[in-house]
This record gives structure tokens, sequence and C-alpha cells, in this order.
């Protein structure tokens, strides 16, 4: 059957088919325009744990998704479809997690870090997650070269890295856009050069990335503001607690938005941690701060920054858990996002 007569026969009012794809969509991959990379990997996470399980879990949710985008009418037709589950992925993140435990509460207890058997477990860890960065920027190239608009579902917030690499190696320069509560520009946090803190530390040693534009930051350390401050322009922050005492001094949330458009270039790299939102929305997320945005908020910027003309060239969403007794509170809301962030990237390219 062809993606025509596919398109004709699916009921798009309907209830997802558990036997079908993303969202209960009838396509194959090749006849999605958009296509996700699951990376369920959670090596270095240092407070709660799950976020390996957010793929799945965002799968299961997604069948429950009505499929009427209000801006982008039709949207579905266009296909979203996940890549295969890489269960080595998920089987190397389970066994390496336990090694690094082990190393966290060594040093949490006083140990060497240059000890001989903590420098193993160290050595180790960074030779897979140099393999996970290789696995994932050769994915992402993969379905570049194929004109697919590709995004990447965690997993921690560590495992993007390879995708701004092939983006960096595809079209250039570019920006990223962080939705986040963490500043995640810890130098090798917990003694992991590839830690899911340290993401944009490491974002920031791609030439090709010409700025991090960070917003609802609300959790960070002295030394990452400094970096902020000493970055020349490299690293704008619009933090939390300014966007809220703008809004409580009378701004509103279509001015902000304006500012932080006008810090953004032509193409853009969405990198979208779950817990940027409010707590609320996402309560089984590794590292929950208070304070953050309604889904809204973030659905309205991307929509003035695509009104705007601009491009995103790819995106990531990050840090999903379910619940510790099942519950799918977490993969729900994350699915709605997901489903809405696909259709306006899509839109943003001209697709």
């Amino acid at each position: 059957m062809t993606k025509e007569e596919k398109i004709k026969n699916f009921d798009a009012n309907g209830i997802g088919q558990l036997n079908d794809g993303l969202f209960g969509l009838p396509f194959t991959l090749d006849e999605c325009d958009t296509v996700l990379i699951p990376v369920p990997w959670e090596v270095t996470v240092s407070y709660g744990g799950g976020t390996a399980n957010g793929p799945v879990a965002i799968i299961k949710a997604s069948y429950q998704v009505d499929l009427y985008d209000p801006l982008v009418l039709n949207a579905w037709k266009k296909g979203i479809g996940m890549d295969v589950f890489p269960a080595e992925i998920k089987e190397k993140s389970s066994s390496l997690r336990e090694s690094a435990e082990n190393y966290i509460n060594a040093l949490a207890q006083g140990a060497d870090e240059n000890n001989s058997e903590l420098k193993e477990i160290s050595t180790r860890i960074k030779k897979e997650c140099l393999w996970l960065n290789d696995y994932i920027k050769n994915k992402a190239l993969h379905f570049l070269n194929k004109n697919k608009t590709v995004g990447l579902i965690g997993g921690d917030h560590s495992t993007p890295l390879g995708l701004m690499q092939a983006l960096s190696e595809k079209y250039g320069k570019f920006t990223i856009l962080q939705i986040d509560a963490h500043a995640d520009l810890r130098n090798a946090f917990e003694g992991f050069e590839f830690s899911h803190a340290s993401i944009m530390y490491n974002a920031l040693k791609i030439k090709e990335v010409e700025k991090i534009v960070q917003v609802g930051i609300r959790d960070y350390c002295e030394e990452e503001l400094n970096l902020i401050n000493t970055s020349n322009g490299r690293i704008k922050t619009f933090f939390d607690r300014d966007i809220k005492y703008a809004l409580f001094n009378g701004d509103s949330w279509d001015r902000i938005c304006n500012r932080i458009i006008k810090e953004l270039p032509q193409a853009i790299y969405l990198s979208f941690d779950i817990d940027g939102l409010d707590p609320k929305l996402c309560p089984n997320t590794g590292t929950p701060v208070a304070g953050g945005f309604e889904t809204e908020q973030v659905l309205y910027l991307l929509e003035k920054i695509i009104k705007s003309g601009r491009t995103i060239l790819a995106f990531d969403i990050n840090e999903v858990c379910p619940g510790p007794d099942g519950d799918d509170w977490d993969a729900n809301v994350a699915a709605r996002l997901l489903f809405r962030i696909s259709n306006l990237v899509n839109l943003s390219q001209n697709k």
C-alpha cells in the first residue's frame, strides 16, 4: 500500500492501534518526514533515575494523543516515526550506570579519583560515551542525508551531543536554544566528562555552535554563572527568576519572547530538557526544580520563532521518566509536546 493509500484509509479521529507506529500512524520510517532517534541512556545521572525508560514510555503514551494540530493542519499526514529501539544502548547504560554509582559513592566518601580502580571506571565510561556520540552522529547524518527532520528522544541530557556534531558537519554554524531548569555548563561533573550536567559545556567545544541561548534556567552554580558572564555573549541566559519578575512587574510573555528571539540567528537547534517545565507537569524527571514553564508558553515561543522566519534544524527532548509505580503522567505530557514540536520544526523547514 502506498503512503497516499494509507492516508486515505487512515482514521485520524480514531483510536491509535498499538501495532502501528508512533502516535498510531500507519507509515513506515521511510514514509515519515520526521524521524526520531531513541537513546535509552542514563549513565551519569546524579539524582533520580529512570530516564533511560523515557523513549518507550513516550511511544506507549503517543497512542493516546489526538492528531489535530491547531497551527499545522493535517500535520499527521507528513508522518512521525521512531527508529528501531537500540537494545545495545540500553544494555550498556544499565551496566555502566552501576559502575558510575559506585564511582560517585566512592568520591562522596572521600576516595581519590586517581586511584587505579576509580580511574579504570572513569576511563571505561568515557570510552563508551564516545562510542555513543559516534553512534548518534552517524545515525543522525544518515537521516539528515535522506532529507528527514531529525529529533532525538533521551535518555538523559548528555545524549544529543552526537546530533549536535552531525548538524555542525551537515549545516555549519548554528545556535542552540536550550529550554531547561539547569545551565548544564559543568566541567566534567562528578568526574564524568560527558555528564548530563555538562552537555552545554561540551557543546561549546563544537566551533560551529555560534551561541547558546538558555531559557528558564533556575538551578546553577557560581562556576556556571562565571562562564556565562565571561563568554563574551556566546552564552545568553534568560533566567527563570528574571522572567518571572518581569511578568510580576507587568511585562508580557509575548515581549519576553521577542527579546529571546532577538538573540537567535537564522539556524537553530532546539534542546529541550523536560525539567524546563513546571515540575507539576514532570514530577518524575531526574532533577525537578520548582518554577518553570507551562507547555503553551514553550509552544508559543516556538511558534513566534517560526513566524519570524527562522529555521529549527533539529531537536531533542530529554529527561522524561515514567513514575516509580509505572504511571505515565510525564510521558503523556512529553508525547503531546513531541507531536506539536515535531510539527512546528517540520513547518520551519518548509516541509
